[in-house]
């Protein structure tokens, strides 16, 4: 684990630190050896490459995949953004929290 990604967790507001630590341990599950890096002011998650990220918001926190994105079967349109190889989802609440569904798409854009 990396202090710098404690440490930001840390310090969000109460719905956004249990949205980010359930995701976190969430990649740490499913994702073997993956490695914590804290880049552009955010967390980021990698194995050889950078493959998603977290950031708080005000009402919300972002988990963002890096690459590999038109690979993830997305039937309720929950991803966002328009970037070549970059979407993110937001989560409002821990409930918002797709376990099996995320856990699939990090093992997509992790190239696991």
């Amino acid at each position: 684990m990396n202090a710098a990604v404690t440490e930001y967790i840390a310090h969000a507001p109460g719905e956004q630190q249990e949205i980010m630590k359930a995701i976190r341990a969430l990649i740490h599950q499913r994702i073997k050896n993956v490695i914590e890096d804290f880049k552009w002011g955010r967390p980021v998650f990698r194995l050889k490459k950078d493959f998603a990220y977290l950031q708080a918001n005000k009402h919300y926190v972002n988990l963002g995949f890096y690459k590999n994105v038109e690979k993830l079967d997305d039937p309720d349109k929950l991803l966002e953004g328009t970037g070549k190889n970059m979407r993110h989802l937001k989560l409002r609440n821990v409930s918002d929290i797709n376990s099996r569904l995320l856990s699939d798409w990090f093992a997509i854009v992790s190239n696991e």
